[in-house]
């Protein structure tokens, strides 16, 4: 009885509804859907961007400086960005269902509990970092390029820090719906950005330390950005949050969804990252490594797209839960795979047809185009499949089943995915097409039991399960 009275009215009425799908429903799920998913691309975009035009900036410098820089781009990511970015994943459930929840205060606080937690988080990853030229060069590095590769990651540290606190921020305001502030923030920084790596770069002549330099301080800059929007914005005002004993007291929870969080991530980045190292050790791995990285980064820039997708879709069902709407929870699956299955088909339409000359966007050598031209089938197959699974993963955030993604991805890439692309590569000389073979299969088996568990989804326990998050505990 005490629990029902914590329940808003609105929430009791519509424990009393029958809740029935109908065509005006869905059209009116899959706008918001576009609403949240389109802005938050060029989100996304935007922050992958930022990266990417500082190695290809300090690409100029020179060969050694660009191997290093790039060594160095792939070491971080799979230590550093992709072990927070999994870790705020966590957010997409409690901020969500707080928000959904009328719970604006615990949304408030669930924030500051991630920046101070993803925070400490990055603590130990900057001294693996420090350590970085050692560590490639124990691994069999050329010392040279170890060498510019621990500089770069040294001095890119403090961008470490700035990622931790701009990606709590970003679910923030994604529970909220709060869109503008973020693509206003990421556009301007983006534009802002270029020029500043330029003027550290060669200007200043801080060669790759301005590389490193310029991405901290644009994600430094997103931080400021989106931290006075919060200060001063009406928008804010019932969500506003500040350090207190309540985020200490929210870490358990926290923790609890951001370590299965972290591990869904990072289980998927990592197979993607052996992929590669696997290849260097084919016959002609010139010819194998350049091709396969070609399709990986087509796979990995179009990705932003799903995930975006995937993320909104991930607040919707996450509000709805905790708005204890747990019938409309359905709808914003079955309209966020819709709206994905649309954009990924045309894609993948796109590529083939123009796979011929896709290899020419990033050499002039015909040996590597004309074997890229005969993975592209195989590459337009992981799109769709990846794609799928990216906006499933989305769901599973939203839900709150964390862990049953973490096994699922476990199982599907290390039982499955990579065990299977070592033996169709290297047992029976499939060569490249091996590993994408046994990738596609892995995130293939990523996507039907991400399906599974998503269509056997009680929903109505979800939504419990959020209102006693929400409404249960510290507040």
């Amino acid at each position: 009885m005490e629990e029902e009275l914590l329940l808003p009215e609105r929430e009791r009425e519509r424990e009393k509804r029958t809740w029935t799908v109908s065509w005006g429903s869905f059209l009116e799920e899959l706008k918001k859907l576009i609403r949240i998913a389109a802005p938050m691309v060029v989100v996304t975009v935007s922050r992958y961007l930022l990266q990417l035009i500082a190695v290809m900036m300090a690409g100029h410098l020179g060969e050694l400086s660009l191997s290093g820089i790039a060594l160095a781009s792939s070491f971080a990511n799979v230590t550093g960005f992709s072990l927070l970015l999994g870790t705020a994943g966590a957010l997409e459930t409690l901020c969500g269902q707080a928000y959904g929840a009328e719970q604006y205060h615990k949304l408030g606080t669930f924030t500051c509990c991630a920046m101070v937690s993803l925070v400490f988080v990055s603590i130990p990853v900057s001294v693996l970092w420090i350590f970085m030229e050692d560590l490639l060069t124990l691994l069999g590095q050329d010392p040279s390029i170890a060498r510019v590769a621990g500089k770069y990651s040294c001095w890119l540290i403090p961008a470490l820090f700035g990622y931790a606190l701009h990606q709590s921020l970003i679910r923030y305001f994604l529970a909220q719906s709060l869109i503008f502030p973020m693509l206003f923030s990421s556009c301007v920084i983006l534009c802002f950005h270029l020029p500043l790596c330029w003027l550290l770069v060669f200007k200043l002549e801080l060669g790759i330390i301005g590389s490193a330099l310029s991405v901290g301080v644009s994600y430094w800059l997103n931080v400021i950005f989106l931290g006075l929007y919060i200060k001063y914005s009406s928008a804010c005002e019932k969500t506003r949050f500040w350090i207190s004993v309540d985020i200490f007291m929210s870490m358990k929870e926290f923790f609890r969804l951001a370590i299965p969080s972290a591990l869904m991530m990072c289980l998927e980045w990592w197979s993607f990252e052996l992929l590669v190292l696997l290849s260097g050790l084919l016959p002609n791995p010139v010819l194998q490594t350049s091709s396969l990285s070609i399709c990986l980064t087509i796979v990995t820039l179009h990705f932003l797209i799903p995930y975006s997708v995937g993320s909104a879709a991930s607040i919707r069902i996450s509000n709805e839960l905790g708005a204890w709407n747990p019938h409309a929870a359905p709808t914003a699956v079955v309209a966020a795979l819709i709206l994905n299955i649309v954009e990924v088909v045309s894609v993948s339409i796109i590529l083939f047809c123009c796979r011929h000359v896709l290899g020419y966007a990033y050499t002039s050598r015909k040996e590597v185009v004309n074997y890229t031209a005969e993975l592209v089938p195989l590459l337009s197959l992981l799109i769709i499949v990846d794609s799928l699974q990216g906006v499933l993963s989305g769901v599973a955030r939203g839900s709150g089943w964390q862990h049953i993604g973490a096994y699922a991805n476990l199982g599907a890439y290390y039982l499955v995915g990579i065990p299977l692309a070592v033996v169709l590569c290297f047992i029976l000389h499939f060569e490249g097409k091996g590993l994408l073979i046994g990738i596609l299969m892995g995130t293939t088996t990523q996507a039907i039991l991400l399906a599974l568990a998503t269509s056997l989804t009680n929903w109505e326990k979800q939504a419990a399960v959020a209102r006693e998050r929400t409404l249960g505990g510290t507040s």
